[in-house]
């Protein structure tokens, strides 16, 4: 039977010859993710199931990274439960204050997530890892605590839809506004319950940064997954990450999609996607200006290094607009330290901006750049739902990183075109300094 990569993989992790959608099926997993905000749930139940041990120490990652470092009690205790289960349990993954990072950023960058896994979060933007051609998704608490006891998870194999991904993007156009792109087109229950699988010449352009932002923002289109074919681009990122073996599949040349849609990359512009829903995005050139209270450049969604450099390229040399507060978000220590080393960070700081540690923090309306009533944010986050990061009567922009510098210097909503005109693509993958 023809089967989309999505299902190739959840046929060989469940021991099958084949799948079809709208099968269920009971699957391996190769890792087990949780957070400072759903795991502690998933410990209290996994007590109650009254196993000895868990399925295996060193396929479980706990990570806190919403609430932490913690900003009160009640996440202090969050997080105690979870390094007290790390420890009693030996869990061999859990990343701290010191270690710590946002957990889609961190779990590729230390290699636990490689091309043709299965793995499960308890969290909805776990569809990220899809990126290096994984089958991810998010679960619930109660799922993640029987996963980490037995060891494999219940699934609904997915629908696809395929996405022909044909040219390059140019100018300030980057991934993030290809993935907005797409959710304008097709609504935020576009790929409902379905697989996302990105193909075509056009993939070879995106950068591995570009590609888990992408798959990270498949759940905002209701996707069950997103995912890329593996190419020299995935292997290599695989090699500079981990000695690990893995295992690539590919769809059949006759598997069945859903729907398949063509993307001109060349067309894509910078985007702003306004109140409320991610799929309400618009190309930035000729938005209306409107003031904005604060830009947020980080998370899960664009807090990696060529986001950063990308922003510095803006900022550097430049202030930010009075009134504006610009909080800078590296995903990962890691990051980080390179943003150190490159000087981005000096850049930022002497632009005006805030330099935070890893943590989700605003995204959420955790900590680190809550909203007020009537405040308005451009973030580089991937939500803009009401209250998202804060006051019910506040305002949440989804832009690029770059996008969200230029918003920062001009105090308002402005195309990343009118402060400066883009360096050649790929600059930020391997050469861009502050």
């Amino acid at each position: 039977m023809p089967m989309t990569m999505t299902q190739k993989i959840l046929a060989d992790h469940a021991s099958l010859a084949s799948v079809e959608a709208g099968q269920l099926i009971e699957a391996q997993v190769d890792l087990v993710l949780g957070n400072d905000v759903t795991a502690p749930v998933a410990i209290r139940e996994f007590e109650k199931i009254g196993v000895a041990e868990v399925f295996d120490r060193r396929r479980i990652a706990l990570v806190p990274d919403h609430f932490a470092p913690n900003k009160d009690i009640k996440s202090a205790e969050q997080c105690k439960i979870m390094r007290d289960f790390a420890r009693n349990r030996e869990i061999e993954h859990y990343f701290e204050i010191g270690r710590m990072g946002i957990e889609h950023a961190l779990l590729p960058e230390q290699g636990l997530v490689l091309p043709g896994e299965l793995v499960i979060g308890a969290d909805s933007h776990t569809c990220t890892y899809g990126a290096v051609g994984a089958f991810s998704t998010g679960i619930g608490s109660t799922d993640m605590a029987a996963a980490m006891a037995a060891g494999t998870a219940w699934f609904k194999v997915p629908g696809a839809i395929r996405f022909v991904l044909n040219g390059a993007l140019g100018g300030w156009a980057c991934g993030k506004d290809l993935i907005l792109s797409v959710i304008g087109a097709i609504g935020v229950d576009g790929a409902l319950y379905r697989s996302m699988e990105f193909d075509g010449p056009g993939v070879a352009t995106l950068s591995m940064d570009e590609r888990f932002t992408i798959a990270n923002m498949a759940i905002e289109a209701g996707a069950k997954n997103g995912i890329f074919a593996v190419d020299a681009r995935t292997r290599a990122w695989a090699a500079s990450v981990s000695a690990r073996g893995y295992r690539e599949y590919a769809a059949d040349s006759d598997a069945e999609y859903e729907r398949t849609i063509v993307v001109d990359l060349t067309s894509i512009r910078p985007q702003i996607a306004f109140p409320h829903l991610p799929s309400n995005a618009r190309p930035a050139a000729g938005a209306e200006r409107t003031p904005i209270d604060q830009v947020v450049i980080g998370s899960c969604t664009n807090g990696r290094i060529e986001d950063l450099r990308a922003a510095a390229f803006l900022l550097k040399g430049r202030s930010v607009a009075p009134g504006i507060r610009c909080i800078v978000i590296p995903a990962t220590q890691q990051i980080y330290r390179q943003a150190v080393r490159e000087g981005l960070v000096d850049a930022f700081i002497e632009a005006g901006a805030v330099v935070s540690t890893p943590t989700c923090g605003p995204c959420l309306g955790g900590h680190m750049g809550i909203l007020a009533d009537g405040e308005r944010a451009v973030a580089t986050t991937n939500r803009n739902f009401v209250g998202r990061m804060g006051h019910p009567g506040s305002e949440v922009y989804l832009a690029s990183p770059a996008t969200a510098a230029v918003c920062a210097l001009a105090g308002c909503i402005v195309d990343p075109g009118e402060i400066a005109p883009a360096p050649p693509r790929g600059y930020f993958e391997t050469t861009a300094k502050a």
